[in-house]
């Protein structure tokens, strides 16, 4: 009871006094409402609230997000002006996450809580965002001309087509049993058998999806590039799904100057993992030919708790593709999988293939020619156990 003297000062109740410094039960039944990041401190109460502490922790396996739209009308970038604030309620201690936004987050103010706070020097989006999250948590970030969302709160939402920007969301993924994720960003100077290796993107038996996105694409070398990327991946038989990008913010880029080629992404290796992808082709044009090729993704009878879809997008689709049908192929998703979040991004061009694993067989088409595409969008389901 000494280490937890401080602490019982607080309750003279002598029944309260006891229960919440010695019935485990009890104070992890509690501590189950709290966010994690305020867990994090209370576990440093005494060794009884700690040790729930890190068991309340190990069952928070189920991945949240935080979304936003609009024009703020401060300076700040929508995303910017809530993601610190939301932060702190989340239920969950991230271990990864992928934020997406418009190209306008790379000119708006810093993730803040108050929009108005008084301004300091403004360091780079990599290190604003690594200060959001856990140390140890590795957080990659992308922008690029449209986002593709569900708002923040539930899975049932409808997900939302932001074909021209003033969107932006964060996925937090937790350490999660019987699954591995493993960021990867390569250059020019980087790139090499050894290096892909070593991020489990060859000769990873356990691989089953690649979630990968190429910034600077248009530059001078940068199709060779992609090509010698895409060439070792393409004989795995792993999922493959992205697009190209504007830039990627996060992580900073040590190894190559400002305004070079690159590529980062995520390796989704386990027993755990699951992933199917579709791909509508140019002739796709109504939104009932899109929830047919969407509705094929029910074949690979992925589970939907803990699955997360994405839509990787040419940014030439979209309202003008539909005869000015707005969020046509976003509908056509929530229509076929209503329980499950959408998000991803319109690019200046798409990875991927049809890959759906049904029963004992594989429906895929992986040859390099084939992942590269433009005027189509990838519709992917990643089950993470």
């Amino acid at each position: 009871m000494s280490e937890n003297s401080d602490f019982v000062d607080f309750f003279p109740d002598s029944k309260a006094e006891y229960i919440l410094s010695n019935v485990a039960e009890v104070v992890e039944r509690i501590l189950t409402f709290i966010p994690t990041k305020s867990l994090l401190q209370l576990a440093s109460v005494c060794r009884l609230w700690r040790n729930c502490a890190r068991r309340v922790l190990r069952t928070q396996q189920q991945l949240t997000w935080v979304s936003a739209s609009g024009h703020p009308s401060t300076e700040s970038h929508a995303l910017n002006s809530i993601l610190a604030e939301e932060v702190e309620k989340v239920y969950l201690l991230p271990k990864t996450v992928l934020v997406m936004a418009d190209c306008e987050i790379l000119n708006g103010g810093a993730f803040c809580y108050k929009p108005n706070k008084a301004k300091k020097s403004r360091n780079s989006l990599d290190a604003e965002l690594n200060e959001l999250f856990p140390r140890g948590c590795d957080v990659m970030g992308v922008a690029t001309p449209g986002i593709v969302l569900t708002p923040s709160g539930s899975c049932g939402n409808p997900p939302q087509e932001y074909q021209h920007g003033g969107a932006g969301f964060a996925i937090m993924l937790p350490a999660i049993e019987g699954v591995h994720i493993q960021p990867f960003h390569f250059c020019k100077r980087t790139i090499s058998p050894t290096a892909l290796k070593e991020a489990g993107l060859i000769d990873n038996p356990e691989l089953r999806v690649i979630l990968i996105f190429f910034y600077e694409a248009y530059k001078p070398g940068g199709a060779r590039f992609l090509n010698q990327i895409l060439e070792p991946l393409s004989k795995t038989k792993a999922l493959i799904a992205g697009g190209l990008v504007e830039h990627a913010f996060a992580p900073s880029r040590y190894c190559c100057s400002q305004g070079s080629y690159g590529v980062i992404g995520l390796a989704l290796s386990g027993p755990k993992v699951q992933g199917a992808s579709v791909l509508l082709e140019e002739d796709v044009i109504s939104a009932k030919a899109a929830e047919a090729t969407i509705r094929r993704l029910k074949a690979a009878k992925i589970p939907e708790k803990n699955t997360l879809g994405f839509m990787f997008a040419c940014v030439g689709r979209g309202q003008n593709y539909y005869n000015n049908q707005s969020n046509v192929e976003a509908d056509a998703f929530h229509k076929v999988f209503p329980n499950t979040p959408l998000f991803g991004l319109f690019g200046n061009g798409e990875i991927g293939c049809d890959r759906i694993i049904k029963d004992d067989y594989t429906l895929c088409d992986t040859d390099m020619d084939n992942l590269q595409h433009e005027y189509t969008t990838v519709m992917t389901l990643v089950h993470l156990g």
